[in-house]
């Protein structure tokens, strides 16, 4: 579980730096228009949310 909320914390930490980088001062290439990149970075985030509850579950295995 301690691996699941690692990843969730960077999976958010991506879409958050995704979402806000114009405000940070990060230039990011000029491939992805603004929509595609905040949908992407929406999708980060859910990602991260989905991991980190994951995490707090520790549901892994199905009981037969």
């Amino acid at each position: 579980s301690i691996m699941d909320f690692g990843m969730g914390l960077l999976w958010l930490g991506m879409g958050f730096v995704l979402i806000f980088s114009d405000k940070m001062g990060i230039k990011i290439d000029a491939r992805f228009n603004d929509p595609a990149l905040k949908a992407f970075a929406g999708v980060c985030i859910i990602y991260g949310i989905f991991r980190i509850y994951r995490g707090y579950k520790k549901n892994y295995f199905k009981e037969r």
